[in-house]
């Protein structure tokens, strides 16, 4: 007896037993609640955007509290620098002090080009390629990034140090952005302050930075123009000394005879003349108290004479989107997807404004924030590649849905039957157990987590046709055995499924072979995964679960089946 024999003899005795009917339905059923079940809320596949992408090259982003000098940020920025030259397989590294570096990808998103102030850096780091190297450069980040934070940060209070690399997909501000609504600049900051607290609180977040200028101490120098002209003074001599000492200017050139050109003679104070003991007026005052301007008769002034130090509040900048005011709260993550944090922050969110505000949701995740005492309102609204990741898995989600549906209605123009076309359209869903399944056992070889990620759901959605297709053929394999050969439904379905057994393994095979090419891929591995475990799934459910249902039907009513003397399947 052949294999070919065999089978049609098990599908028959299948077919024939009511028991083991039941047995493949119920395993069936319970495969799939499984299956869903591994996706929430046990979380055994987590679903993503992209994966991460294996880059030769990242960037770091330093942020030290507005106010701060260049100096301050130099000093950061060498820590970090020193931390990164100790890995082997970065191959250089390059500061940017005070600006952005040179745009790439993720930096033209994320404005870098318009950095432009003392108390920002910025460090390209360069690694090996990627095929020399067998830590991915998303996992040497994730190593180094807590060890570099705790040991730079510390070094000024309110420093932010933030890894960027290369997005694998759509380039967004952020992976979590929390977008901060409202008519109060104030409520707004403490709104937004609270969010970052939370977010830091929040397993998975790293890198959190709220994109808002600090509020810090100033101390304004105003000149007292009738101090100045009875010293003997002009307004213009004190604004150079001023612009001399802390900023440097030429005030004389020299010729030399191996130069054609007269070369300029630059006067500044020293670094350390610079800097000031202490951040306060006392310190303030005896730094300006040095600076001495001559007057008209020959007598040395201090400035402290002429100008006097009002201490004040810093003006931030004002943001705006769409025409409202507003702040963004940043946040990246930690090898995890975005949508479980984001969960998980905004219960935290919901919990912690519930006695200062009145919490309603607006949309699936938004929230709208109602001060009980004021009654000013506040809108959170969510961005960044979340918000990507919600709008891919939706987009999907409705094709799915609508390639479910089109095919469903096509079943029914082409069979005249809901029931047959109900049973295509089951087969071709039941793919989904081997997708799903095929992301845990691919996360439990993988040493990093295997995502159930966007192209991981086109190829489910491929899978339809396959699976459709196959179930196709068994049913018209089927029914021309009832017409022709005057089968009965039990013997015509156990010969339609052996039958078509071989050229469906085949077409899985050439399938599985092919997206075995993909799988290895850290972007398109989601969708070489789906086609071949998907695939394995379309198989079984064509070859036993489709014969169950098709058994279950009443054929004879749909075919027009008469019964009559059966011939061989072997005569013409």
């Amino acid at each position: 007896m052949n294999l070919f024999t065999r089978f049609e003899s098990f599908i028959r005795t299948s077919l024939e037993s009511k028991s083991r009917k039941t047995v493949i339905l119920v395993s069936t059923l319970i495969a799939f609640i499984l299956s869903v079940l591994m996706l929430y809320p046990t979380k055994m596949v987590l679903a993503k955007m992209l994966p991460g992408k294996n880059n030769d090259t990242f960037t770091v982003y330093i942020d030290l509290p507005s106010g701060a000098s260049i100096h301050q940020t130099k000093e950061v920025a060498e820590c970090v620098n020193r931390f990164l030259q100790r890995e082997a397989e970065v191959t250089d590294t390059e500061i940017f002090l005070g600006m952005g570096s040179p745009l790439d990808f993720a930096g033209l998103i994320k404005s870098s080009h318009f950095k432009n102030s003392e108390n920002v850096a910025e460090i390209v780091v360069n690694l090996t390629k990627k095929h020399d190297r067998s830590e991915p450069s998303y996992l040497m980040v994730q190593r180094i990034r807590p060890e570099i934070q705790n040991a730079c940060s510390s070094q000024i209070e309110q420093t932010s140090i933030k890894f960027v690399e290369p997005p694998a997909g759509p380039p967004t501000l952020a992976a979590v952005v929390a977008e901060i609504y409202g008519d109060d600049a104030e409520g707004i900051r403490a709104i937004a302050g609270k969010v970052a607290d939370i977010f830091a609180k929040t397993e998975g977040l790293v890198d959190i930075d709220i994109m808002q200028d600090e509020l810090y101490d100033r101390f304004d120098l105003k000149v007292n123009s009738t101090k100045i002209v009875r010293s003997g003074l002009s307004i213009k001599q004190v604004n150079d000394i001023i612009y001399l000492a802390f900023e440097g200017m030429q005030i004389a050139v020299k010729n030399s005879e191996s130069v054609h050109e007269q070369i300029p003679i630059f006067l500044t104070l020293s670094q350390e003349s610079k800097q000031f003991s202490r951040k306060d007026l006392r310190s303030i005052e005896q730094k300006l108290s040095g600076l001495r301007l001559m007057n008209q008769m020959g007598m040395l002034v201090p400035l402290t004479e002429v100008v006097e130090l009002i201490p004040s509040r810093s003006n931030p900048m004002i943001m705006s989107k769409n025409l409202r005011q507003m702040t963004n709260v940043v946040a990246e993550t930690d090898m995890v997807s975005q949508v479980y944090p984001l969960v998980e922050a905004r219960a935290a969110i919901m919990s912690a404004f519930a006695d200062d505000y009145t919490v309603e949701s607006i949309g699936l995740f938004n929230l709208r924030l109602t001060d009980k005492k004021t009654r000013a309102s506040y809108d959170l609204l969510w961005d960044g590649e979340m918000e990507v990741t919600l709008d891919t898995f939706v987009d999907l989600g409705g094709a799915f849905i609508a390639a479910l549906i089109l095919i469903f209605l096509l079943m029914v123009v082409y069979y005249k039957s809901f029931t047959l076309s109900a049973i295509v359209l089951l087969g071709s869903f039941l793919s989904i157990i081997g997708v799903i399944v095929g992301h845990w056992i691919m996360d439990l070889l993988d040493p990093d987590t295997f995502f159930l990620t966007a192209t991981s759901l086109i190829g489910f959605i491929a899978l339809i046709g396959i699976s459709s297709r196959n179930s196709l053929l068994l049913i018209d394999f089927t029914k021309a055995l009832m017409h022709e050969k005057a089968m009965h439904k039990t013997d015509a379905i156990a010969y339609a499924a052996a039958t078509r057994a071989k050229p469906i393994f085949l077409t899985a095979t050439a399938i599985i072979l092919a997206s075995s090419l993909l799988a290895s891929d850290a972007v398109f591995g989601g969708l070489g995964v789906a086609l071949i475990f998907g695939t394995i799934a379309a198989v079984v459910a064509s070859l036993l679960v489709v014969p169950v249902l098709l058994h279950n039907a009443d054929l004879e009513h749909h075919f027009g089946f008469i019964d009559r003397k059966a011939v061989s399947v072997y005569e013409p």
